[in-house]
């Protein structure tokens, strides 16, 4: 089940009333919960004591503001996903949000429909139940805590993209992997679905996982996506 499928617990930190009382019915309207903090401070309480799939969290909010409310859920250790909503869209007002410990950032004004999808994708990364840290498919090993692939007695180095495309394929192994379901998961709607961008990946990840070695794992299933599985010939 996709988070677009099931329902998501949702905390709305806005200060604003009208533009809080919007969000809080539109979500509920597409059979989601939405919970609504006036402040701040409330918003931090609420996100503490409550189990969210996702925040959205206002940056300029009275009593403490949107990035310091992040930054003490990030300090004690609470990884809910947060969407920052905020009027100040500049890269720089971007690039702040993010590095406080922001998940994405979607300035105002905005369309429902773009923050849903964002939300959801938010919710479906996190994945619910806490994930493995190690995939194993044949002797290939990915380590997500410590970042270190290997496969038998070697050790291969990925670039940050490659490593999670191979995460993403991992976790997902003996599954056919779409090219949507990667543009969603590894590159989060970036890119226009008739890209090459992923056909570039999957071919430098194949060179590095496979190449010298007897058995491939990596595979393109003609007219479906990808597979990564221990068996194939």
């Amino acid at each position: 089940m996709t988070a677009a499928e099931r329902t998501m617990r949702l905390l709305i930190i806005e200060d604003d009333r009208e533009s809080a009382d919007y969000l809080v019915k539109a979500f509920r309207e597409v059979g989601h919960i939405a919970d609504h903090a006036a402040d701040g401070e409330e918003g931090l309480a609420m996100a503490e004591n409550g189990e969210y799939d996702v925040l959205v969290v206002d940056r300029m909010l009275p009593k403490r503001d949107g990035l310091s409310l992040i930054g003490v859920l990030r300090d004690k250790g609470n990884t809910t996903p947060v969407l920052i909503l905020s009027a100040l869209g500049q890269v720089d007002d971007r690039i702040k949000g993010l590095r406080a410990g922001g998940d994405d950032y979607l300035p105002k004004p905005y369309s429902f429909a773009e923050l849903l999808a964002r939300v959801e994708v938010l919710s479906r990364r996190r994945g619910g139940p806490a994930e493995d840290t190690l995939y194993r498919v044949g002797d290939l090993e990915l380590d997500r805590l410590s970042h270190r692939v290997a496969r038998g007695k070697d050790e291969l180095t990925l670039q940050p993209r490659e490593f999670r495309l191979l995460e993403y394929l991992m976790k997902h192994a003996g599954q056919v992997v779409t090219r949507t379901m990667l543009l969603e998961n590894v590159w989060d709607y970036h890119f226009d679905p008739q890209t090459n961008v992923i056909d570039v990946h999957i071919s430098r990840l194949r060179s590095k996982i496979d190449k010298g070695f007897e058995r491939p794992l990596l595979h393109t299933i003609r007219g479906a996506g990808y597979m990564i599985r221990d068996g194939i010939r």
